[in-house]
C-alpha cells in the first residue's frame, strides 16, 4: 500500500521540528452561581515543548496534571486561552487552519468504544475521513481494508462488522487504522493503551513501533505506565499541576531524574523485587488545588526539600549536567536561586522512598 506521509509536506525540511508549542495556555471558568463567572481551572499554564521529526515524546504526571488537554490543544480539539503552536513552520491560526492541522495531526484516545460510532461498520468507520476528504468512496474502502490488513485485521472478517462486535484490543487496532487512513505526520496517543490488559498492551506498542517505522510518524504518547513510556519514547516530558517539571531523553532522565517530583514518580513504581519493596510513600497527600495552585514552585507544598524561596518565586527552568536537551524547572539546579542546595547535583532518587 502507499505510503500514508506524503515526503512534499515535509515543509521546514528535517531540522525544523514538527511542532514548536510556546507557552500553551487553557483554563476553564468554574461556575459558582447563575451569574457569576467564578474562578477558572489551570488545566495548562504556560506550557512550552518541542516535538522533533520522527520521534517519540512521552508525557507523564499524575491525574490533572495537564496531559489531555496538552494533548487537545495540539489536536486542536479545544482552543487556546494563550500561546502559539507551530507545526512544520506553520502558525496554526494564521499560516494554518484548522481543517489543515487535522490533514496532519490525528488523535486516538484511551476508550476505544467511545471513540467509535455504533452506527457504521469498521469499514465505513475507517474510510469515513478520507470520504470526507474528497477521496472516492470506492479508493475509501480499498484503502481502508489495506489498513484492516495492516493493523493485523483481515478484512473479510472485520470489515462488515460494528465496534460492539470487537474485543477492546481489536477496536484500538481500528482506531489506529481510522487515524491512519488520513495520512498524518503526528500520531497522539492518550492512554492509548492503557484500558487493555497486558498480553494485548503488548501487541499494540509493537505493532505501534512497526507502523511509526513504516510510515514515518511523529508520536506524542501520554501514559501514567512510565515502564510503557520508557519502551516507546525518546524523550520524555513530566507535568505537574498544568506545568512541564522536567524533560529530556528518556534514558538521561531515567537515570538522572533531576526535579523532586520526577524522583518520587519514579520511586512510586512497584517494585518486583521483594528485598527492594516501597516502605514509606515516595510522595504524600494530593495534589493541590488547581484553581488557586501554591505561589512559586507549585510543588513546594509536597517537596521535602523545600524551602522559603520555593514558594516565594517560580523556578528557572534549567540544564541538567552535561545534556543541552536534558532541563528541569527547579531551584536547586539554579546556583544563583538562594535555595541551600543550589547547584549540588542533582542525583535525588527521593530519600524518603528509601
Amino acid at each position: 500500500m502507499s505510503e500514508p506521509t506524503d515526503t512534499h509536506r515535509d515543509r521546514g525540511g528535517p531540522a525544523q521540528p514538527l511542532v514548536i508549542a510556546s507557552d500553551l495556555t487553557r483554563h476553564f471558568a468554574v461556575r459558582r452561581g447563575l451569574f457569576s463567572k467564578g474562578d477558572a481551572v489551570r488545566a495548562v499554564d504556560g506550557v512550552s515543548f518541542t516535538v522533533e521529526k520522527g520521534e517519540t515524546l512521552g508525557i507523564v504526571g499524575e491525574s490533572g496534571c495537564g496531559k489531555s488537554t496538552t494533548a487537545r490543544l495540539l489536536v486542536g480539539l479545544i482552543g487556546l486561552d494563550k500561546g502559539e503552536i507551530v507545526l512544520d513552520g506553520e502558525k496554526l491560526g494564521t499560516d494554518l487552519k484548522l481543517k489543515d492541522l487535522w490533514d496532519d495531526v490525528q488523535m486516538v484516545f484511551q476508550d476505544s468504544w467511545a471513540s467509535l460510532n455504533p452506527r457504521l461498520t469498521i469499514e465505513e468507520t475507517i474510510a469515513f475521513g478520507p470520504k470526507m476528504r474528497g477521496v472516492a468512496a470506492k479508493d475509501a474502502r480499498r484503502l481502508a481494508h489495506e489498513l484492516l490488513e495492516r493493523v493485523g485485521l483481515a478484512p473479510a472478517r472485520f470489515a462488515g462488522r460494528y465496534p460492539h462486535e470487537l474485543s477492546g484490543g481489536q477496536r484500538q487496532r481500528i482506531n489506529i487504522a481510522r487515524a491512519l487512513a488520513m495520512k498524518p505526520r503526528l500520531i497522539i496517543l492518550d492512554e492509548a493503551v492503557s484500558a487493555l490488559d497486558k498480553s494485548v498492551e503488548a501487541q499494540v506498542l509493537n505493532l505501534l513501533a512497526d507502523l511509526k517505522a513504516e510510515f514515518g510518524l511523529t508520536y506524542v504518547f501520554i501514559s501514567h505506565d512510565l515502564n510503557v513510556v520508557r519502551f516507546v519514547a525518546d524523550r520524555i516530558m513530566v507535568m505537574y499541576l498544568g506545568e512541564v517539571v522536567e524533560i529530556g531523553p528518556v534514558d538521561a532522565v531515567w537515570e538522572r531524574r533531576a526535579h523532586p517530583y520526577t524522583a518520587a514518580l519514579f520511586a512510586a513504581m512497584p517494585s518486583m523485587d521483594p528485598d527492594h519493596r516501597t516502605e514509606k510513600p515516595p510522595l504524600a497527600g494530593d495534589p493541590p488545588n488547581p484553581i488557586n495552585p501554591p505561589s512559586g514552585c507549585r510543588f513546594h507544598t509536597r517537596c521535602q526539600y523545600a524551602e522559603d524561596v520555593c514558594a516565594a518565586r517560580a523556578p528557572k527552568t534549567c540544564p541538567v549536567g552535561d545534556i543541552a536537551s536534558h532541563v528541569a524547572a527547579c531551584h536547586m539546579l539554579d546556583p544563583q536561586s538562594g535555595h541551600s542546595k543550589a547547584g549540588a547535583s542533582p542525583t535525588l532518587v527521593l530519600e524518603a522512598a528509601q
